[in-house]
């Protein structure tokens, strides 16, 4: 078997290819966490746009949600540890109360902005790909200028980051699920709750009357309006509860991946968590796996600056520009949008203002 193996190696081109396989094998249980940990805002920003375009409001703002809602979490905690003084972090995840109220802001904003969103498209019906484009111009322009007036003055403003969870050794250690249970626990809180989300909106889309209301709505809403379903009630209310998806996407970027705000840190993280919704066809659990999809090769990059391969695999890789892996969750969501545009098919009244006939 180990001549076989040597034997693989040895030849041109297919010996990489046998060297790269096997260095996958061995990795991703290694860099499961981190691709995980990547796709934690893109998940949440793709159930943002599940819970807007399932009512049949297309949202392209998420960009600016998220952006809005991570300057929002920073500053909020950063102000509340300054006026509270030094605390110490609780036991469970490192929390303290200014990390909380910085993830309270950041939900906040988010609906607050989700509100705007709603308010545009549904009550003055403007196009709702303008209205979206909108926030995410308005969101870069106001958090630029606001972090170069207030943040970047005071180097030292902050307050900390969520700490990952410790999972017991025995856990970690079992077999075959150990690496899964690590690379989807191992995190702090917000990442954590990303697959219970998932799994409660796919339950909660699919198997609930608020379900089947939602997805009517998105389909055929005047059909929904002659069984007494109040259209315009249930597309104002999805959307700004999708605000808390947005928002918890923004709060993960500066209170627990980074524990700083930079400019337009999001860095099109909005734009593909809409390629996951439409790759996830519309649902939470596709939209998830589509995320993973996506930052799996973001996270190869890491693994390879971290624990670079050895042999013929190692001088090919080393002589690609770093820039090219940063590149690659960009260039697999075109391919992958491409590949599966055709076979994606939204809901049918989606991006279509709803005006409500006139009683006689």
């Amino acid at each position: 078997m180990d001549q076989l193996a040597a034997f693989l190696d040895s030849l041109p081109v297919i010996g990489v290819l046998f060297q790269l396989v096997g260095y996958l094998v061995t990795t991703v249980p290694v860099i499961a966490p981190i691709f995980v940990a990547l796709a934690a805002p893109v998940a949440l920003g793709a159930l943002c746009g599940i819970m807007n375009e399932r009512s049949g409001v297309v949202n392209i703002g998420i960009e600016g949600m998220m952006l809005s809602s991570a300057f929002t979490a920073f500053l909020v905690a950063a102000l509340v540890a300054q006026a509270m003084g030094p605390m110490t972090p609780s036991p469970v995840f490192g929390a303290t109360i200014p990390i909380l109220a910085g993830v309270a802001a950041a939900v906040a904003m988010g609906m607050l902005v989700s509100a705007l969103h709603a308010w545009l498209s549904i009550s003055i019906r403007a196009d709702q790909i303008i209205s979206g484009t909108i926030i995410n111009i308005l969101a870069l322009g106001l958090t630029g200028y606001l972090n170069r007036l207030l943040i970047s003055p005071n180097p030292r403003l902050g307050a900390g980051i969520f700490q990952p969870i410790a999972l017991p050794g025995f856990l970690v250690d079992l077999p075959a699920i150990g690496w899964i249970l690590k690379a989807f626990f191992a995190h702090g809180p917000i990442v954590i709750s990303v697959l219970f989300l998932v799994v409660f909106l796919q339950i909660w889309l699919f198997r609930t009357r608020w379900g089947l209301r939602t997805r009517s709505v998105g389909e055929h809403p005047k059909a929904a309006e002659t069984l007494g379903i109040d259209v315009i009630k249930l597309r104002y209310r999805n959307v700004i509860l999708g605000g808390v998806f947005a928002g918890l996407a923004g709060a993960y970027l500066t209170l627990e991946q980074t524990g700083s705000f930079q400019n337009g840190m999001t860095g099109g993280r909005g734009f593909i968590a809409l390629a996951a919704v439409i790759f996830g066809r519309w649902t939470p659990v596709g939209a998830f796996g589509a995320a993973l999809l996506f930052y799996s090769f973001e996270a190869l990059r890491v693994a390879i600056s971290l624990t670079p391969p050895t042999g013929q695999l190692g001088d090919v890789l080393r002589a690609i520009p770093p820039e090219f892996y940063g590149s690659l969750p960009y260039v697999v969501t075109i391919v992958v949008l491409v590949a599966a545009g055709g076979r994606s098919i939204a809901p049918a009244a989606d991006g279509q203002p709803y005006v409500r006939e006139a009683r006689t």
